[in-house]
């Protein structure tokens, strides 16, 4: 069983210790208490407390002392200051000083719930933030930094030019390429690094409880709303909230969201007053979303403030070099995740390795060294490469194969045949099947396409259409 939160508790009044004591203890946590900050100081080893609730007006050693020696011993230990006074002097002063919230005497059991709630998950934050930091270093060293692919390197310099800044970044590319590594690199490097950093995936949740999820909500705001809720965006004040799969969101959260990013407001559910909030946003979409603006399902005002700039990841197909070192370092990962010990695979594995398409990308690539050091084995996710790999290809040579009855060559007529007709055909043919596959590399990101195919945008939308080409077909 883990171990309860701790509460120390530090006030003169034998009353609200009591009271206190009790109350903290039906929410299921460990209490002490101290009638002074002396007390509570000296008996800081053993007490080891998670939060502290301090009284301003003390004997001895003020309140506003002792959150400094506090800060001190314990610099993450989130304090909710209380006072009967409440004066803005104090309340400044105490925030400025390392203080989490501030609670005017007597409270309610919801505002000090609340005070709790808010300050427990954003030092599970700040600590999900140190641990994080030296991870994502690591896994940007090598996902993001391996190899000398001129679009990693575009990468690179975008990351370098942007991370300290308080601009948008929307991170474009398939599944699998490392969009949330780019955000937490971003985030890293950034000047908010030792704020919180929250991730919400927004095709894992329903539109309405993405909506509270983000926003929160408050008391009565609807059926189950027992207390008040803060959304992840509160959470992630003076921090970076990561938007992931941002084309999956409804667009009446879209609008809401524009809001936020024109304003850095927003309200709860069930609120009628606004809440403010300094938070970077960083987006990630795996579609396109030109294509999602033209259809309607995503707004096009919110689409303009999200791609103020834009990194696009490409797939590990486009960067096989990158396949060396990135199975090194998922080797050395692994053996000291699961105390195994493979230091290297055959040079037969490698090599197809480095020849496969690889549909998932980076994290296929994690996945399936993860399985040989679990397994100690390489011959079964030899043998899977190797059949997908032979199914990709008999696809491909069907698809380039010549069918000269489709083209209209009928060698049996004594009519003849029309071969300028037959050649047409063939260059539409051609031209339709290079066009079709461009478009599925880039994942139907039309602008790109028409870039590779060294088309304008106008033309490959008339080419398309006249070759029957859309992505629903």
């Amino acid at each position: 069983m883990a171990d309860r939160f701790r509460v120390l508790v530090i006030d003169d009044d034998p009353g609200v210790r009591d009271y206190m004591e009790a109350l903290v203890s039906r929410q299921g946590y460990e209490v002490f208490a101290a009638v002074d900050g002396e007390e509570a100081l000296r008996n800081l080893d053993t007490t080891r407390p998670d939060l502290v609730t301090l009284d301003v007006v003390l004997p001895g050693m003020d309140g506003l002392k002792t959150l400094d020696k506090l800060k001190q011993r314990l610099p993450d230990v989130p304090v909710v200051m209380l006072s009967g006074h409440g004066q803005a002097r104090n309340i400044v002063e105490a925030m400025r000083r390392g203080a989490s919230d501030f609670l005017r005497k007597p409270f309610e059991v919801e505002e000090l719930e609340l005070a709790f709630q808010k300050a427990l998950e954003k030092r599970a934050l700040k600590q999900e933030v140190a641990r994080l930091r030296g991870q994502a270093r690591s896994e940007a060293d090598f996902m993001l930094l391996t190899g000398d692919n001129p679009k990693m390197r575009e990468i690179r310099d975008i990351i370098e030019q942007v991370a300290d800044t308080d601009i948008t970044v929307l991170i474009r590319g398939e599944s699998g390429t490392g969009k949330e590594v780019v955000a937490r690199t971003l985030f890293q490097l950034s000047d908010r690094r030792n704020q919180p950093f929250v991730k919400v995936n927004c095709a894992a949740l329903p539109s309405e409880l993405l909506e509270s999820e983000l926003f929160g909500f408050e008391k009565g705001a609807f059926t189950g709303a027992h207390k008040r809720k803060l959304g992840k965006f509160e959470y992630a004040n003076h921090g970076t909230i990561f938007l992931d799969e941002i084309s999956e969101m409804h667009p009446s959260l879209q609008a809401k969201l524009l809001q936020v990013l024109q304003d850095g407001e927003f309200s709860r559910l069930g609120s009628e007053s606004d809440v403010h909030v300094d938070t970077r946003i960083i987006a990630a979409t795996n579609r396109n979303l030109e294509e999602a603006v033209a259809d309607g399902t995503f707004r096009e005002d919110l689409y303009y403030r999200l791609n103020v700039v834009t990194v696009q990841l490409p797939p590990l197909r486009d960067r096989r070099e990158a396949v060396p070192l990135l199975v090194e370092q998922f080797l050395q990962k692994n053996n000291e995740q699961y105390h195994k010990n493979v230091t290297q695979l055959s040079p037969e594995t490698m090599e197809i390795f480095t020849k496969y398409h690889w549909p998932g990308n980076v994290r296929e690539l994690e996945n399936l060294v993860r399985r040989m050091v679990v397994l100690g084995n390489e011959d079964a996710v030899v043998e899977e490469i190797k059949l997908t790999g032979s199914r990709q290809q008999a696809r491909e040579e069907a698809s380039d194969s010549l069918d000269l009855g489709a083209l209209g060559a009928d060698f049996s007529s004594e009519q003849g045949i029309d071969l300028k007709a037959i050649s047409r055909r063939a260059a539409q043919l051609a031209e339709k099947g290079v066009i079709e596959k461009v478009l599925q590399a880039t994942r139907w990101n039309r602008k790109e396409a028409a870039q590779r195919l060294q088309i304008s945008y106008k033309a490959l939308l008339y080419k398309m259409k006249e070759n029957g080409l859309s992505q629903n077909r």
